[in-house]
């Protein structure tokens, strides 16, 4: 089995493609896999790290207004469409699956001059350009949101990576403390705002950290590497271990796993693939969902809100007041917190890599 993955230029992209590549190949241990990407995105580190080969075309980035580059974009799209092509010959492919993103674009369209059957996957709930138009070319077509709309679409989840999926936060919760260096007698907050970290959250846990603390709440607070919205530290400012509760702030945490089988609830942003690995793993959260751009972190976040397994709050009433009034109220009544666990991990996928891998191997056995 040979399958071309298009899952470059963003983590969103590669981090689904990637856990469906390693379920292949879990599958099929003889599978050639071969990622398209370009020379500035992600991939070019996340890939090979994985083990898996690269192929690289050119971007094509289409500008979001009426520019004068608009120009060149046919002459630059067909160079990519026939970069792919060749990919796609030189790999002999029986599949090619795209996550969408500039790197798919070219992806569809070589596979359809090239007569490659097509899989499409959709994270989000709005549907990008390039995914608008694989899903076009195919029926082959599944989505990560239930409420996400495309042409023949299944819901099926995000595909998730195995330390995600396999965590048993309640069997683990223990070593996961210890690990941090938290009290396994005391309720865990986790803060983050991603891998770039947040401002509003960060400036919002660090003014609440000391009723956070005085609640008998801890804090695992991870402020991304530039520490933006953070106070300076000041000499003396982290409480004695052991003496209460325990208040860690780090720059990044490359443990993701641990953090969630520490933590009791977490307050994150709401992109895609946050909101389907706190689901799968049952974490209860509070979403904050970016401030700016088409609202779609709200979207990510509202299936898991309506099923009880978090809430959700603007980033403009993201305030201590409100981590003192709403949020601490939830994190001190364990009986909420079990309700919003069960109602997270009954919503959460577990298996979409294993699902997806399946329905990859059907298309390129011939089931188009």
């Amino acid at each position: 089995m040979r399958v071309v993955l298009a899952g470059g230029g963003t983590a969103g992209h590669i981090s689904p493609a990637l856990a469906l590549a390693d379920a292949l190949r879990r599958a099929d241990p003889s599978a050639v896999l071969t990622f398209l990407g370009t020379e500035r995105g992600l991939e070019t580190r996340l890939v090979p790290q994985r083990g898996y080969e690269l192929a690289v075309i050119p971007p094509v980035p289409l500008p979001r207004s009426l520019t004068p580059r608009l120009l060149t974009v046919p002459g630059r799209l067909a160079a990519a469409i026939g970069a792919a092509v060749r990919v796609l010959e030189e790999t002999g492919a029986d599949a090619l699956v795209g996550f969408g993103g500039y790197v798919s674009t070219p992806g569809y369209l070589a596979a359809r001059r090239r007569r490659v059957p097509i899989v499409v996957h959709e994270a989000n709930p709005r549907p990008g350009l390039a995914n608008r138009i694989g899903a076009r070319l195919t029926r082959h077509v599944f989505t990560g949101n239930p409420d996400a709309s495309l042409p023949h679409a299944r819901y099926i989840g995000i595909p998730l990576r195995r330390e995600i999926t396999e965590l048993d936060r309640r069997e683990l919760a223990g070593k996961a403390r210890a690990h941090f260096g938290l009290r396994p007698d005391l309720p865990v907050l986790l803060v983050t705002g991603g891998s770039q970290g947040a401002r509003s959250l960060n400036q919002a846990a660090a003014a609440a950290a000391g009723s956070i603390l005085a609640a008998g709440v801890q804090l695992l607070h991870v402020t991304g590497p530039r520490a933006e919205g953070m106070p300076a530290p000041e000499a003396g400012e982290r409480p004695p271990t052991g003496t209460g509760p325990a208040h860690l702030v780090v720059p990044y945490i490359d443990r993701m796993d641990l953090a969630y089988a520490a933590a009791d609830l977490v307050l994150c942003r709401a992109g895609a693939m946050t909101c389907a690995e706190v689901a799968a793993v049952g974490l209860p959260a509070a979403f904050v969902p970016l401030p700016h751009g088409n609202g779609e972190q709200r979207l990510n976040a509202e299936p898991i809100v309506r099923a009880g397994g978090g809430l959700v709050v603007e980033d403009s009433r993201l305030t201590p007041e409100w981590i003192r009034g709403a949020l601490l109220p939830v994190l001190l009544d364990s009986g909420a917190l079990a309700a919003m666990a069960g109602a997270a991990a009954a919503f959460g996928v577990r298996d979409a890599d294993t699902r997806l891998a399946a329905e990859v191997i059907s298309v390129a056995g011939g089931g188009r």
